[in-house]
């Protein structure tokens, strides 16, 4: 029994060595293959004749520099600015009798929308009458005692309380004339009652600038309450991108950047033009946001937006791309040109010999090409198609990856 348990150490002896070894034998062909890689990979030069370019279907082209670098995608809503929209409400109670605008017309500042039977409109142009007869009356007055006290006949304080008297009278007649003015009556109309001293109880109401009808809110034959609204106007010629931009992104956007606005497809296009392009209407970020959205993590930048827009609309939604001018040397180049190796960007630029790999850094993508920056002049040619083969004969692994 003791013979036995001697023995059975050593076979047990004998296996761990023998796992031990082959383990050893695994780490070292490992090694020898990653170090043959990073060999390979040190040595950015690859020899090849240009017969065996052509058989691996390499394609050149030429590096295309950008003067503006995209950032990043991200959806925005199209807003009016609240400056650029108007409620048109009836300033005095009464019947609406026409209305002249619908949804969608354009209107001028000052063109009649709406015209109300107001008999509050009838008082109001009464009381002005009558504070502007009672003016021409202290106006007599006024001047006389003005010429009397000129010749010495009247005291200081009796011109004094005539002078106080006019004052008042002039105010009174003021705040008549501009009570009608609110109330929606023209510097025409007001002169036109006053020279004729006809009273009427139409009251037109007219748009305040020259937009576009969103909104009707009343009906004609209605009967309404003073400040009840009747039109809503807009002016569209400036609008607001509110754009919602990941709270990890917000450092690489900064006030100036430009917006595209990608245009939505339309029946006519092909299939594979159904994503929508981008359109060269741009937009210039004008604010950003200081808080954070907490039911999506986005903040709020504000873009704007100038000129008559065909392809955009008030409330619609759009997707958006930000770009940055570029300051520094930067290129586009297919993504098919880009190759990946130990987390580095590469491109393959013609050499006399065959090719260089130069590193590169990827700063933007947009479509099937993206924008990077690396050591370059411009001249360079590079390998548009088969990077893969390429990077493949670079790191010595034959023609597959």
């Amino acid at each position: 029994m003791n013979d036995v348990k001697n023995k059975l150490p050593t076979h047990s002896t004998r296996f761990v060595n023998s796992s031990q070894y082959g383990l050893s034998l695994l780490c070292l062909l490992s090694l020898v293959l990653l170090t043959m890689g990073m060999s390979h990979a040190e040595d950015k030069r690859i020899t090849m004749s240009a017969e065996h370019i052509a058989n691996l279907g390499v394609t050149l082209g030429k590096l295309e520099t950008v003067s503006q670098v995209p950032v990043l995608y991200a959806p925005a809503k199209v807003v009016i600015p609240p400056k650029q929209e108007y409620i048109v409400s009836a300033s005095q109670a009464g019947l609406i009798t026409q209305l002249n605008a619908a949804l969608g017309d354009q209107v001028k500042a000052g063109e009649v929308l709406a015209e109300i039977n107001s008999s509050e409109i009838v008082s109001m142009q009464r009381m002005y009458l009558k504070a502007s007869s009672e003016l021409e009356l202290g106006q007599l007055v006024y001047d006389r005692e003005q010429k009397l006290l000129e010749d010495g006949v009247i005291a200081e304080r009796r011109w004094q309380e005539t002078r106080t008297v006019h004052n008042t009278l002039v105010a009174e007649a003021n705040e008549r004339r501009q009570l009608l003015e609110i109330a929606g009556m023209t510097v025409a109309e007001i002169t036109e009652l006053k020279k004729r001293r006809q009273l009427s109880g139409v009251l037109r109401i007219r748009a305040p600038i020259t937009g576009i009808v969103m909104e009707r809110m009343a009906v004609a034959g209605a009967r309404i309450d003073s400040l009840v609204p009747l039109y809503r106007v807009a002016n569209l010629e400036e609008l607001w991108l509110e754009i919602n931009i990941p709270q990890e992104h917000i450092g690489q956007i900064k006030l100036g950047d430009q917006v595209l606005l990608e245009k939505p497809p339309t029946e006519s296009e092909a299939p594979e033009q159904q994503k929508g392009s981008l359109a060269p209407v741009t937009a210039k970020i004008t604010l950003l946001g200081q808080t954070v959205n907490p039911e999506n993590q986005t903040i709020l930048a504000r873009a704007l937006v100038k000129g008559q827009l065909t392809d955009v609309r008030p409330g619609q939604r759009i997707n958006t791309q930000i770009i940055q001018p570029n300051n520094g040397m930067a290129f586009t180049v297919p993504n098919t040109a880009i190759a990946q190796h130990a987390g580095q960007a590469f491109v393959f630029v013609r050499s006399a010999e065959g090719f260089t790999a130069h590193p590169v850094s990827v700063i933007g993508k947009q479509g099937d090409d993206s924008t990077i920056k690396g050591p370059f002049i411009g001249t360079e040619i590079i390998a548009e198609k088969g990077a893969v083969s390429l990077k493949a004969n670079w790191l010595g692994l034959g023609s597959e990856e």
